[in-house]
């Protein structure tokens, strides 16, 4: 980077200014114009306003920001301040109004500030926003400077020092020119991985626009992919800062250059000039053609660089390249056997692109577009909330054709395979399905509705271009303190495994056939093996608690807990699985904690050999960092243990280089990497990306449609579980006065928890959706909202609190970790003082159970909501009873936090509502008592005996009816333990015994009232 800085102390400057002045500046150019001179005339605020505002990777990176009084200030009584410690990537921005023109900076040079400088030695990075319909949607151009001086310092920075950004935002690009007559503003990108103070002040436009330097020739593509025989065109565009016509001429002076294609016998060679006159306007084409020649050989692509020399402006940032595509080899041929395809393509590849093929990065970390083909990248990812801009199906479409195009360049045209957390629908994109989280789709009970859930999600992803999902979770969460508890489908492996439908909602039927199809992804199981068994207290991954910890089992407790969801996975024909980034203790085997990532005995050994999966291992994000040792043994463990792709997101170049070397070295074997990439090619092929690897949008109309809102509307009301219903406050009535109160009523972004939109998630209106309120206004005839309860409350027939967590993910979310189980003192008031004045139905919006303590006697009525999604109209669906509560508890509902971790099958058990618990709006509750049970067991081991599934869960749920209506809320641990073993014992299959086990419960329980 080039940096041009007047480096002068403040004093100095005073003294000298008046003649610098008037050394510096000519007559006519124009007076410096105020950016910022964080005086607070630009408030800390975000679009649409115009403000100052900071983001960063996590919640831990944003910077802390203050307008600081200080006497050495360079210009007013006040500079911009900040504190940061970042460990991903973070900064601030400043964003003119969104609702307001864009400002025209095309009159100046570039662009100054003051920055009191530490002589850290490090570089700052400094983003203009150009173009597009506001700041964030707008080009960023970027430079750097570097923190090599002490105290104040002035940088100038011209305009023509900076680049475009090709990773980020908008997708594509808009023209790919600093026009400067549409600017939005400018962003700070802090240096990573130090604690450290800033101080800033001044910003602003100076000096008079050079145009000798203004005027740049780009390309509308930097690969020309183009099959053989074909004419390949390359169009070159003349465009100016600021949009005014070219003073002087330009000319493009060009030739076919040395490739892998030969001259005369693949491509006919040419060469010349294109010239724009002086006077032509910016945006003026002229376009090159070049004749590829056929010949009758098969061949992997061939590419014809075209060499440049470009006066009068500045050239394209890289130089085009013509791609012959490959053509008549036996992996291309799409009706020849999947497994011949791959040992075809496999016998073809050299080393370093069977690595390539083993890496993935993060999309926003590639460093230049290049890359791809370089390193022969088999994979790209977009991490939580690691969007395009705009964040739209167009967008996302875009940009991952963007990056397929340039797998084009590579020898054998190996497609991308790009991945996404899409964990309740395809949460990362703004304007799609949100269903409810796991947690809730485990209440429902319903695998056929998760099977739904998942068909809505794939068709959502597939339709923006991506083929392969992180998704499902199949961790059995046994501790409600964990910060992805609502990841699970809940606590009982059979309940998780029940639910596994959502696998053949995902990718279709079991052998792969329908992959290829437009509305099919690639499904992960993750994360293996153990993740939701980790004990509180053993994490040593910063401030988790939890999450990554140690799950320290007997063999006999990790075969029936943990392992079984995989077994059924495989079973189902998962393509991927993702390890875990916790370790496992494994009792007795005299090994200690061991990184999941390390462990071959359970990734090669178990998975792959006794299982039998025959799709490929992912790693979690830079999840073989964890593994002790240097970066090489990391490696080679990680790829000797089984992992077959490498999730490196920033890291691609070394580990492909130390992935090269430790073969070269013999240290890892060349049979292994074949056997990874054989696995990994072996999706691709059944994905269909070899004959499609752009984004088919056919589908994607239907994002966000109303016929895919209807299903995660139907997973919304059956995932609600009501926990109390005293005196039938519910369902509600539309006549009825209703009073709505709590923080989680009316926030989209609360109700659809972490991992929407950005990997943490947000609280207010985020995307497009319902929320309770919304669909309760819709239902009531007379409804008043406080949030805080404070209106006043005479003449209410009944009131609704919503209450329960913001948004959180993964250890952020764990206990201990910023967060507990407890309600907010605001959402505790608001409980009190509604159910107080009248009937009132609690709704607790939550990725996890909440402690609710001896409020229980005061709330007439008492909901499990989870996380339902964007669709609120699911929830007033059975508050107003439109359909009946059917929901059951996936995870125990404990009476306090002593208690944790409490699970089904433990000896000792006394929650306050047991697994499996939910009652009924049902409009005929079933009645009986001991004498019916006796006559519903034997009926239900008949329907055992003959395999009834239908008629056996029917006969169950009656039953556990009727012991609910019994126990009422004496639920005593004699009552609790049975009741939650007959839930267990109904989800294998063992009806007969599980109305056993409610007829305990009932003879257990006390007669209500």
């Amino acid at each position: 980077m080039r940096r041009t800085a007047l480096l002068v102390s403040a004093a100095l400057l005073t003294a000298l200014l008046p003649l610098a002045s008037a050394q510096a500046a000519a007559a006519d150019d124009p007076a410096p114009v105020p950016v910022d001179r964080f005086e607070g005339e630009v408030p800390f605020a975000s679009q649409p306003a115009e403000g100052i505002f900071t983001w960063g990777s996590d919640s831990d990176d944003p910077p802390a920001l203050q307008l600081t009084a200080r006497a050495d200030a360079p210009e007013g009584g006040k500079v911009l301040t900040g504190s940061y410690d970042i460990s991903g990537w973070g900064g601030f921005t400043h964003d003119y109004a969104a609702d307001a023109p864009a400002h025209d900076w095309s009159a100046h040079q570039g662009i100054r500030f003051w920055w009191d400088g530490r002589n850290s030695g490090r570089k700052i990075a400094f983003e203009l926003k150009d173009g597009g319909a506001h700041g964030e949607a707008s080009e960023l151009w970027t430079t750097s400077f570097t923190d090599d001086f002490t105290g104040w310092k002035q940088l100038e920075i011209p305009f023509t020092d900076f680049v475009y950004r090709t990773d980020y935002q908008p997708v594509g690009g808009i023209d790919h020119v600093l026009g400067l007559t549409r600017m939005w503003g400018y962003a700070v990108t802090l240096p990573t991985g130090v604690k450290d103070e800033f101080a800033m002040d001044g910003v602003e436009l100076y000096g008079k626009a050079d145009q000798s330097l203004r005027a740049r020739v780009i390309t509308d593509s930097a690969v020309y992919p183009v099959d053989e025989g074909n004419t390949a065109a390359v169009r070159f565009t003349v465009a100016t800062t600021g949009g005014a016509p070219i003073d002087d001429p330009v000319t493009v002076t060009y030739e076919t250059a040395r490739g892998t294609a030969e001259s005369g016998t693949d491509y006919t060679p040419v060469t010349g000039t294109l010239t724009f006159p002086a006077g032509t306007p910016s945006g003026t084409s002229r376009t090159l053609h070049v004749p590829t020649l056929k010949d009758k050989a098969a061949e992997p692509a061939e590419t014809i660089p075209l060499g440049l020399t470009v006066s009068g402006a500045k050239p394209p940032a890289e130089t085009p390249k013509i791609v012959i595509d490959a053509h008549g080899l036996p992996y291309l041929n799409g009706k020849l056997p999947v497994k011949k395809r791959v040992a075809d393509l496999l016998a073809r590849m050299s080393l370093a692109e069977k690595a390539g093929q083993m890496t993935q990065a993060e999309r926003g970390a590639v460093g230049t577009p290049g890359d791809i083909a370089t390193y022969g990248l088999g994979s790209l990812l977009s991490g939580g909330g690691s969007t395009p801009t705009p964040n739209t199906p167009e967008g996302w479409a875009k940009m991952i054709d963007a990056f397929q195009l340039r797998a084009q360049a590579t020898r054998f045209q190996i497609p991308l395979i790009y991945g996404v957390d899409a964990v309740h629908g395809h949460n990362n994109l703004v304007g799609a399905t949100v269903l409810p989280h796991n947690i809730g789709i485990g209440a429902t009970r319903d695998p056929g509705l998760a099977r739904k859930a998942g068909a809505v999600t794939a068709a959502e992803v597939r339709a923006t271009g991506i083929p392969w999902d992180f998704a499902p979770c199949l961790c059995v969460t046994r501790d409600e303190r964990w910060g992805r508890s609502y990841e699970s489908f809940g606590e009982d492996p059979a309940l998780v495994e029940s639910m596994e439908t959502i696998i053949q909602g995902l990718q279709g039927a079991r052998n792969g056939k329908d992959l290829a199809d437009g509305d099919k992804v690639l499904a992960t199981a993750k994360h293996f093996v153990g993740d939701g068994g980790t004990a509180y207290g053993s994490s040593t991954t910063g401030t988790y608690t939890i999450d990554q910890g140690v799950t320290r089992v007997t063999r006999q407790q990790l075969e029936t807990v943990h392992l079984a969801p995989y077994r059924e996975a495989v079973e189902r024909g998962v393509g991927s699985v993702m390890p875990s980034y916790s370790s496992l203790d494994l009792l007795g085997d005299g090994r200690g904690p061991v990184k999941m990532h390390a462990r071959a005995d359970m990734i090669n050994g178990l998975l792959k050999d006794r299982m039998g999966f025959d799709g490929f291992v992912i790693s979690d994000w830079a999840g073989i960092d964890q593994i002790p040792g240097d970066y090489a043994s990391d490696v080679r463990t990680a790829v000797d243990a089984g992992l077959d792709m490498i999730m490196v997101p920033y890291a691609y170049q070394d580990f492909h280089a130390t992935l090269v070397d430790e073969v070269k070295a013999g240290r890892i074997s060349e049979r292994r990497v074949d056997d990874a990439v054989s696995r990994i090619l072996t999706q691709k092929f059944r994905l269909g990306l070899f004959e499609k690897p752009y984004a088919d949008t056919g589908g994607a109309s239907q994002i966000g449609s109303a016929e895919h809102r209807a299903v995660a509307r139907e997973a919304a009301a059956e995932s609600q579980v009501l926990l109390k219903n005293s005196g039938g406050v519910l369902p509600l009535k539309k006549a009825q006065k209703m009073y709505v109160a709590g923080s989680n009523a009316d926030d989209i972004g609360n109700q659809s928890g972490g991992w929407t939109v950005t990997w943490q998630g947000s609280s207010g209106d985020i995307t497009p959706g319902t929320t309770i309120l919304e669909a309760m206004r819709k239902n009531a005839a007379h409804l008043t909202y406080s949030k805080d309860a404070s209106a006043p409350m005479d003449g209410y027939d009944a009131g609704v609190v919503v209450v329960g967590e913001t948004p959180y993910a993964e250890g952020v979310g764990d206990v201990g970790n910023g967060h507990d189980l407890e309600l907010s003192a605001a959402d505790k008031a608001a409980v009190d003082r509604v159910c107080s004045a009248m009937k009132c139905a609690v709704l607790i919006v939550s990725g996890r159970p909440q402690l609710i303590g001896d409020r229980l006697d005061d709330i007439d009525a008492l909901v499990a909501s989870w996380l339902p999604g964007t669709e609120g109209d699911g929830v007033a669906d059975v508050l107003y009873g439109k359909r009946p509560f059917t929901g059951q508890l996936p995870v125990t509902w404990a009476r306090s936090q002593a208690q944790l971790p409490i699970n089904v099958g433990d000896a000792a058990y006394d929650p306050q509502f047991p697994y499996g618990w939910g009652l009924t709006t049902l409009g005929k509750v079933p009645h009986g008592g001991a004498t019916t049970l006796k006559v519903l067991a034997a009926a239900a081991r008949a329907a055992e005996r003959a395999g009834a599934q239908k008629a056996g869960r029917a006969l169950v749920t009656r039953a556990r009816l009727i012991v609910q209506q019994r126990a009422g809320q004496h639920i005593t641990a004699a009552v609790a333990k049975p009741f939650a073993d007959a839930d267990h014992l109904l989800l294998t299959g063992r009806y007969g015994a599980a109305v056993e086990r409610l007829t305990a419960a009932y003879r257990a329980a006390p007669r209500e009232g």
